[in-house]
């Protein structure tokens, strides 16, 4: 089988990683970046490899898939743009910037029969996968996203930046229609919110209790989940777990097997893999835009309370 030509469209921060780790795979023949930043996109080139293109147009004539990560603005024209041409998309979270944008490029992948996967990065962490093998009824989830101020990606409010990637992943684990928010968020340092907390119960009797900050002196990303036989704790950044069973009168805590990896590695290792294979992705633009529509209602409270 040919190798799957890969490109990159805008080379900041995250848009490096993904085209670091597409020039290490085998099986992937990575073809260059685009960034409106020439002078960026260049130097990137001269130390990776790939070509630095002028123009969007010229890119996708060259490449089977793309990775967008541009300013979440952007996706949606970026991503039509793609996906129109015939090119499978993974595109950076949120996946846009409105539900309508986003229930559009779900329909266009759909009609081009296209890959549209969503960087929803934490679905592919060793530790949340080997969370699911324990799962059985969640009943409360809690949930701690905490980092210093980055000084980026300051125009979304911290839950569409940061809280959105716990938001999606608890709606994988409980898989019930929502009954009740209730959300609260300061700007401290920003003009939108830089701490949130949002409180979410499901009509299944579930609840999650979600707190995110980009103000923290530490870094922190934890999620913990109480259910029927078991307390599961996870540490997302040093991809370790623990379960807690009760054994007769006394509680049992034992280590949960992960191979650690990079989460951002795997996350594109699956997008060429569903590819390849034409299976769905794990995050695909349905699962991102129920992501985007709660992360919209939360941030719609806490502006209601401002």
């Amino acid at each position: 089988m040919k190798p799957i030509k890969l490109g990159v469209i805008g080379i900041g921060h995250i848009g490096q990683h993904h085209a670091r780790l597409y020039a290490q795979m085998n099986d992937v023949h990575y073809v260059g970046c685009f960034d409106k930043e020439k002078n960026a996109a260049e130097a990137l080139s001269k130390k990776i490899g790939g070509k630095a293109f002028d123009s969007l147009e010229d890119l996708l004539k060259e490449v089977d898939a793309v990775s967008i990560a541009t300013p979440t603005p952007t996706h949606f024209e970026i991503g039509m743009q793609c996906l129109q041409s015939g090119v499978h998309v993974l595109i950076e979270k949120p996946i846009t910037a409105s539900l309508d944008e986003a229930k559009v490029l779900v329909e266009t992948a759909k009609k081009r029969n296209v890959i549209l996967q969503v960087g929803h990065v934490e679905r592919y962490n060793p530790a949340f996968r080997a969370l699911e093998e324990y799962l059985t009824n969640p009943r409360f989830i809690e949930c701690h996203r905490l980092c210093p101020y980055p000084g980026r990606n300051v125009e979304l409010g911290v839950v569409l930046d940061l809280m959105i990637h716990d938001l999606e992943a608890i709606l994988h684990l409980v898989r019930s229609e929502i009954q009740l928010i209730d959300a609260v968020g300061v700007s401290v340092l920003s003009p939108t919110e830089d701490i949130a907390n949002a409180r979410i119960r499901f009509k299944n009797g579930a609840i999650a209790n979600v707190t995110t900050s980009r103000i923290s002196p530490e870094k922190m990303r934890k999620i913990r989940i109480f259910q029927d036989d078991a307390y599961i704790s996870l540490n997302y950044l040093d991809q370790k777990g623990e379960i807690y069973r009760k054994r007769d009168s006394q509680i049992e805590c034992a280590p949960i097997p992960i191979e650690k990896g990079e989460p951002l590695f795997f996350e594109l290792r699956s997008f060429i893999d569903c590819i390849s294979s034409k299976d769905n992705p794990l995050v695909g633009g349905n699962e991102a835009v129920e992501a985007l529509k709660l992360a919209m209602r939360i941030t719609e409270l806490i502006q209601l309370r401002s």
